[in-house]
């Protein structure tokens, strides 16, 4: 299992890959005429896991990074590889 960020059209997504080579959104950030939206993914219902008005992509990936989102799927310690994917 392997936990990556991989562009988007309009930003970045979190990607957990399973050994299957199954890729699960885990969360993303996104650049909007507003400013930057970033969001966690959650089994149940959490508005803490969502943000807009951020000033850079990073900042969003920062946010969306500190709640683990792998962990809603795996009980396996894993971190983010340094690459962002194409």
């Amino acid at each position: 299992m392997k936990v990556y960020w991989k562009n988007h059209p309009k930003g970045l997504n979190l990607i957990l890959q399973t050994d299957e080579m199954e890729e699960i959104n885990l969360g993303g950030v996104r650049s909007m005429p507003s400013g930057i939206q970033a969001i966690a993914v959650t089994r149940g219902y959490d508005p803490g896991r969502a943000i807009k008005g951020l000033t850079s992509l990073e900042s969003g990936q920062e946010f969306v990074a500190q709640f683990e989102p792998w962990r809603e799927f795996t009980n396996t310690p894993l971190s983010i590889e340094p690459d962002i994917v194409e």
